[in-house]
């Protein structure tokens, strides 16, 4: 068998699963059909490249399970936590990064690593020999979703996954706006005032619901159906769930007060966060959108704030395919009807730029294992990453199975803690401990000078 590795899609799970075969010492080719065939969501051929938020989420790896992911992953020499704390910009308690210096930096850290190299191509089909890892996320193309479809003997699964828009700073009235951060969490005046604010009234907010209910909205296609993930859902559809809905979600007024009116409690209040590091960018947080373009600028106008705003990217929505993997794949990833061929990221069911990258950690690690003649063993569901290749090989419900973020109710229960609200900190905390412990564990295995050899 080739001892070369071949990986199809060059995003967060493809460019990290090609750092770590690279670096135990395995020659990887990255396939990548960007720039030559478009997608809906990317603007460059860059490997990496962010198309929705430019937030990894929280980085608290003692109370959050993505921050523990960010944790392993930083152990583990993970490219995408590396390059993501190089371009870091402030956002209270969340990673957030400067889009276009982050794939910058992951496309020349790859395309100057001596055991990698790129080719830009379509791959269509599901190849019978050889080592393949396919990470091809999702916006996976329409030939080779046929090519999975007729392999697997099951329809693909998918979701509608929206995008948020992007203001220009300059065009933001600052006089009705206001810089700081929930609760002003932050360590430095940077991050307590890391995020833009823009207050509604309750007229104001009424107005607006009112406005996203009746405004046009994108047609699917013929036979398409409206699954969203909840992470991601558009404020259109959170607002038919209720009046009240955004106010308890990306539009909730607390922790928050208006320095120009500090007697005022707001209603509602939508915030911004910076999208570059120049800080002339700043998108709606929460404001993934299906709306039709016309209607989103009539409507984002309504805002207080950004009644003249200019939009530098307006909000969007795309179909978004992953495998049902409680069925397909084994616990290596490995589809199980062509054990030579891995899936990773987002495509297996994760959700986020954190866990697609994780998935693709794990595979390439694994796959490098086997060309080697060291197999990788299988991280313990107690780690954030072994509680998602859990979920997704096995722990969900093949007949529900829908995209998941890492959470602690991945998790086995720590013995010996009660739940409910009152022990959560310290609960977390356990889990957290334990989780560190198990992923240093698993590490080990790669201490053995054989395991890894020099590029």
């Amino acid at each position: 068998m080739s001892k070369i590795l071949h990986i199809v899609g060059g995003g967060m799970a493809g460019s990290e699963a090609a750092w770590q075969a690279a670096e135990m010492g395995v020659d990887v080719v990255i396939h990548e059909m960007r720039p030559k065939v478009e997608t809906f969501a990317h603007k460059t051929g860059n490997l990496g490249e962010m198309v929705c938020s430019n937030s990894f989420r929280s980085d608290d790896s003692e109370q959050n399970a993505v921050g523990l992911l960010h944790w392993e992953m930083r152990a583990a020499n993970g490219l995408i936590m590396s390059t993501a704390d190089k371009h870091r910009l402030p956002a209270g308690g969340a990673l957030a990064v400067d889009r276009d210096p982050f794939a910058e930096t992951v496309t020349q850290t790859l395309m100057s690593h001596p055991r990698i190299s790129v080719s830009y191509e379509e791959i269509a089909s599901l190849p019978d020999s050889g080592n393949w890892i396919f990470a091809t996320g999702p916006l996976t193309s329409t030939s080779l979703g046929r090519a999975i479809q007729s392999e697997t003997g099951s329809e693909a699964l998918a979701f509608f996954d929206a995008i948020a828009p992007i203001v220009y700073f300059e065009s933001i009235d600052m006089s009705r706006a206001w810089m700081q951060s929930r609760y002003d969490k932050g360590e430095t005046e940077e991050e307590r005032t890391a995020y833009l604010n823009c207050p509604m009234d309750r007229q104001q907010y009424e107005a607006f619901i009112d406005a996203l209910v009746a405004a046009d909205k994108a047609e699917f296609h013929e036979g398409e159906t409206a699954g969203y993930f909840d992470g991601c859902l558009p404020i259109e559809v959170m607002a038919e769930r209720g009046r009240e809905t955004l106010r308890h979600g990306p539009m909730k007024p607390v922790g928050l007060t208006n320095p120009h009116q500090p007697d005022v409690k707001a209603h509602a209040v939508v915030q911004l966060r910076r999208d570059n590091a120049l800080g002339t960018l700043y998108n709606i947080v929460g404001f993934q959108t299906k709306m039709k373009y016309g209607a989103q600028t009539d409507v984002f106008r309504m805002i207080p704030g950004l009644e003249n705003a200019s939009f530098a990217r307006l909000g969007g929505i795309h179909r978004n395919t992953f495998l049902n993997s409680p069925t397909l794949l084994d616990s290596q990833m490995r589809l199980k009807s062509k054990p030579n061929l891995r899936f990773a990221g987002q495509i297996t069911g994760v959700e986020g730029y954190v866990e697609s990258a994780a998935m693709g950690l794990l595979a390439g690690r694994m796959a490098a294992g086997e060309i080697l003649g060291r197999p990788v063993k299988t991280p313990a569901p107690t780690t954030a990453m072994g509680a998602l290749i859990t979920h997704i090989t096995g722990g969900a419900d093949a007949k529900t199975f829908q995209p998941m973020n890492v959470n602690f109710g991945l998790f086995p229960p720590v013995d010996g803690l009660r739940g409910g609200r009152r022990g959560r900190k310290d609960r977390y905390k356990a889990y957290t401990d334990r989780a560190k412990a198990d992923w240093q564990n698993w590490l080990s295995q790669f201490e053995n000078a054989e395991m890894t050899a020099t590029s």
